[in-house]
């Protein structure tokens, strides 16, 4: 008979009515019958599989409204699931195909209840043979002694679930047995209905209700269609191997799984079936990251949206009102550059743009830096000098190409051991999945939702964690103590009271490619010692920072987008550590980076940006080392530091930004000469204050009311957890004066370099230009602070501004074509071989100064004079050399307005145009122009950050004075 004889609705019509096995005879035909016969899929097969008294739906119990993509290769799969119980290794290994006609012929069905052969469970158990069939009707069976099943075994329910109920404790003492249909309770004189210790045990459609499964190695268990309510829940003891799929676990007053011990070495005849069953589980990862199975949330905004656009610093402004803070910011309150009037500044910058092409400026161009402002070969513009801001940032990578650089994370991956746990829900109890004691799990595509915790892996446990959803935990969603590690990759983590990840205690978990989202505290925080290597996540929306570094944390923070969080993007605060390389931290309230209280990182290869706030926070007592970021379009500062810190800022690009590039701002601190020394207000108290610091740390675990999560000893002293002095100073050198070297301060709202501090600082070898205010300007500087090296050039305003009672060194700058005046300097210092050219006002403008040295510079002005010594000052003016700007300009180039003997003035070259030669050639060599390469005499390299001690968590404040001028607007954190 052939299939086209009929019209194919018509085949399909006949073929419904056949049954399951009539089904698999007609596949066997030809290959048109077997195409006829897959078209069934969405009639025939879908109610073949949902009347199926042994499963359910195949995806219950997280997604029971989503059809699967084929009801027949869900009927396909369970079946060949609920037969693994009968795959006996060793029958195996005579002959298969007796053993099936034997099994065929010698297995009895006995039915158990009313009227039937036998009323009693334990009656029936007595009698059946190997692998026989026990059949219980509709009713509620209680026995009142342990009963133990000697022989393999079938167990089923009679009915719909639920018509079936036993009062039993169960024993398993034979290879394997099969327990179907059926709903467990309690006995009276024990909470576990069952248990094995060296078998296999298949549970198929089965309620437990207020019991416990407990499996002890080698024993293991697979259990499908499950539901464990009313405080059940499985406890796993050394299992090698177990299963646990697409089950529902709900109101468990401890963990609803347990999973506890190393796993034994000695193996069951089920492993071998287990692990080919798991592993026929698709594991494919996605080529971005995923939206995990069950996820309940909308996707974010795609984090292409903001990176890959062009966005200008005028779009920027508009977009988020920055037009009033980069126009209208006032660098100090009574405080001006002490130039011109709008006007007057209007009119003498048209004169010094013409002065500027005339053949009579001396040139300039071929100084160390002016690499960082030629274009590149493709004639695009370096970041220094393009007037627009970075328009692209780095995707985060895929999970398939984080395992293929991370040989550890792709055996982590690949691993199938210990409990595996996949689809199932956890939902509306205590806790989810708890290991511990080298325990050992796997979770795939399950869902948390409303628990105090949804996954706790301790004392030294490995978790896998793929494609889960975690989300409206009370406390944290995954906890990791006590030296566990494992993969976490690709769940969606949000919602949850508080930390999304917590990781402490020598934990050194690999976390890849979540989304971790919309808690109400932070997204990640690592602390106590804790490790982990965090990379390629998006972390977004979090209330608190996206990722928290405290109590010596040091993790490994690298190619995340951190974005739209209402606080800090990263937080490092009380002696926190950390490699954070190649983020994305866009968009945030606070600060992008937040450094303070010993926090000691290394900041390097970052995009902080379109912050809302400043981009980089160096905080009290903050250090680390900040080197090679992309600091740009941040509604505050680019870099804010407090005078108090110890940071290293290293070829970091600072553009772009609406108010200071660069701000070092000075705190009474009392307690800095300790902090500078390692003694910290709280150390001696650490040991005994352990407890109440820890529950009062970053993610605040008291609030969870009543529940403490002490028990497995989180309350040592801490000192058994942090390096000791030795090992902290013997990392490098003390670092004792903040040092910025080799960055470019370009194109910000306000200063390029601002200081006002109580603190020594080194300034080498940057590039600062075209800001919109001065170069530098240097209100506030009690201790001393070095200009050495530096460029600094066309900015809106004059190149270097010091006011009085300051302590500047200028040595070997190049100040180059700034609108007002090169240098204007009121306090106290020197002011040493510098070239000072093609400058707006005057060259080197000094008033009111008790003491300075003005020796060996190069100047060229524009329009005004070239050295000008105003008012009552004690100077030394010699060996510099003033050559003549514009021919017309005829302000002495050597100004003093009071002779006093406190002013030396000697062996000054003045060089003027000579009338019958306008354009005299003059060029600067021997030295070339200044800044010059390599490193002056006096100024060492930086060195890598050193690791400090711990202190106690507070909060940090920092009030705002004169419109945030004296302190950064991201003004506290937790």
């Amino acid at each position: 008979m052939e299939a086209g004889s009929l019209p194919v609705e018509l085949w399909r019509l006949i073929l419904a009515y056949l049954p399951l096995p009539d089904l698999g005879r007609c596949c066997q035909v030809c290959r048109a019958w077997r195409e006829l016969i897959f078209s069934l899929d969405n009639t025939r097969w879908r109610q073949l599989c949902l009347g199926c008294p042994e499963c359910r739906h195949p995806n219950w119990p997280s997604q029971p409204h989503l059809e699967p993509p084929s009801w027949r290769e869900a009927l396909k799969q369970h079946t060949l699931a609920t037969r693994t119980w009968t795959r006996n290794g060793q029958e195996l290994q005579s002959s298969a195909c007796l053993l099936f006609f034997r099994r065929r012929k010698d297995r009895r069905v006995w039915h158990v209840g009313p009227g039937c052969e036998f009323e009693t469970l334990r009656g029936a158990l007595g009698v059946v043979g190997p692998y026989d069939r026990v059949v219980l009707h509709p009713g509620v069976y209680e026995e009142q002694a342990v009963v133990v099943l000697k022989v393999p075994v079938e167990l089923v329910g009679l009915g719909q679930l639920g018509e079936v109920a036993l009062l039993v404790c169960m024993e398993q003492q034979c290879p394997t047995a099969r327990l179907c249909n059926l709903v467990f309770m309690p006995p009276w004189f024990s909470t576990v209905v069952y248990k094995t210790s060296w078998g296999h045990v298949q549970l198929d459609n089965c309620n437990f209700e207020g019991a416990q499964l407990q499996i002890r190695g080698p024993g293991t268990c697979q259990a499908r269609f499950c539901s464990f309510s009313q405080g059940s829940s499985a406890h796993l003891l050394s299992v090698v191997l177990s299963l646990l799929d697409s089950c529902e676990f709900s109101g468990s007053d401890t963990a609803s799984v347990t999973v506890e011990g190393v796993p034994l070495s000695e193996r069951n005849w089920a492993c071998k079936h287990l692990t080919a069953l798991a592993r026929t589980f698709p594991c494919k990862f996605s080529s971005s990251p995923s939206r995990p199975r069950g996820s309940s949330t909308p996707e974010p905004n795609p984090p292409c949206g903001v990176r890959k656009e062009y966005v200008s610093m005028e779009d920027w402004k508009r977009r988020t009102g920055g037009d009033a803070v980069c126009q209208g910011t006032v660098i100090e309150d009574g405080w001006s550059d002490g130039e011109h009037s709008e006007g007057e500044e209007e009119k003498q910058e048209k004169n010094t743009r013409k002065l500027f092409t005339l053949d009579c400026k001396i040139p300039c161009e071929n100084h160390s830096l002016s690499h960082l402002l030629k274009p590149r070969a493709d004639g695009s513009l370096p970041l220094a000098s393009s007037p627009d801001p970075p328009s692209v940032t780095p995707d985060p990578l895929t999970l398939q190409q984080e395992l293929d650089r991370d040989p550890e994370a792709q055996i982590l991956a690949s691993s199938i051991h210990g409990c595996i746990l996949r689809r199932c829900l956890f939902r509306d109890g205590k806790g989810g999945v708890h290991l511990s004691n080298y325990g050992q799990a796997r979770l795939e595509e399950n869902v948390f939702r409303g628990l105090n915790y949804a996954v706790r892996c301790i004392q030294n446990s490995t978790i896998v964690m793929l494609r889960n959803e975690v989300y409206e935990c009370r406390a944290s969603g995954v906890f990791l103590r006590l030296s566990a590690q494992g993969l976490i990759a690709e769940n969606n983590i949000h919602s949850n009271g508080e930390a999304g990840l917590d990781i402490r205690k020598g934990a050194n978990p690999i976390i890849l490619c979540n989304r971790i989202h919309s808690g109400l505290r932070s997204g990640v925080v690592v602390l106590g010692n804790g490790k982990g290597s965090i990379r390629s996540n998006l972390i977004y929306n979090n209330k608190e920072a996206g990722v928290y570094v405290l109590f010596s944390g040091n993790p490994v923070v690298s190619g995340n987008h951190i974005f739209q969080g209402q606080a800090a993007g990263i937080a490092i605060n009380e002696n926190g550590r950390g490699m954070i390389t190649d983020n994305v931290i866009r968009e945030n309230q606070w600060g992008g980076v937040d450094i303070r209280r010993g926090g000691d990182p290394i900041l390097k290869n970052n995009y902080i940006c379109y912050g809302y706030s400043d981009g980089v926070v160096v905080g009290e007592r903050g250090r680390g080392l900040i080197e090679g970021n992309q600091v740009y379009c941040n509604k505050g500062c680019g870099v804010w530091v407090m005078s108090s810190s110890l940071p290293q800022l290293l070829g970091n690009y600072i553009v772009h930004n609406c108010m200071y590039g660069l701000a070092v701002f000075c705190r009474k601190d009392p307690e800095s000469v300790e902090a500078r020394e390692g003694n910290w207000p709280g150390q001696e108290a650490i040991g005994g204050d352990a407890a109440s610091g820890e529950r009062r740390g970053a993610e605040g675990e008291a609030r969870e009311g009543q529940e403490n999560f002490n028990e497995e000893g989180e309350l040592f002293a801490w000192e058994s957890d942090l390096d000791s002095e030795d090992e902290r100073h013997s990392a490098r050198r003390s670092i004792s004066v903040a040092l910025v070297e080799s960055n470019c301060l370009s194109y910000n709202g306000a200063v390029g370099l601002y200081v006002k501090s109580s603190e020594a600082l080194n300034v080498f070898a940057n590039l600062v230009n075209s800001n919109y205010g001065p170069g530098v300007a240097v209100l506030q500087s009690s201790q001393l602070t070095r200009l050495v090296a530096n460029c600094i050039m066309e900015n809106g305003r004059g190149g270097v501004a010091v006011e009085k009672d300051c302590r500047v060194e200028l040595r070997g700058n190049g100040i180059y074509e700034n609108s007002g005046h090169g240098v204007r300097f009121s306090g106290n210092g020197q002011i040493v071989e510098n070239d000072v050219v093609g400058n707006g006002g005057s060259g080197i403008q000094v008033s009111v100064s008790s003491d300075v040295k003005v020796v060996r510079n190069r100047v060229q002005p524009a329009l005004g004079c070239g050295i000008a010594l105003l008012g009552p000052l004690k100077a030394v003016v010699h060996d510099n050399i003033l050559f003549q700007g514009h021919p017309e300009n005829k302000k002495s180039l050597l100004h003093t307005d009071i002779i006093s003997e406190s002013c030396a003035l000697r062996n000054n070259s003045i060089l003027r145009h000579n009338s019958c030669t306008p354009a005299p050639g003059w060029v600067l060599e021997n030295p070339p122009p200044r800044p010059l390469a390599g490193s002056p005499a006096g100024l060492s390299s930086s060195q890598y950050p050193s690791r400090l001690g711990i202190s106690m968590t507070t909060r940090v404040g920092a009030t705002v004075e004169s419109g945030c001028h004296s302190g950064s607007m991201f003004c506290s954190i937790l």
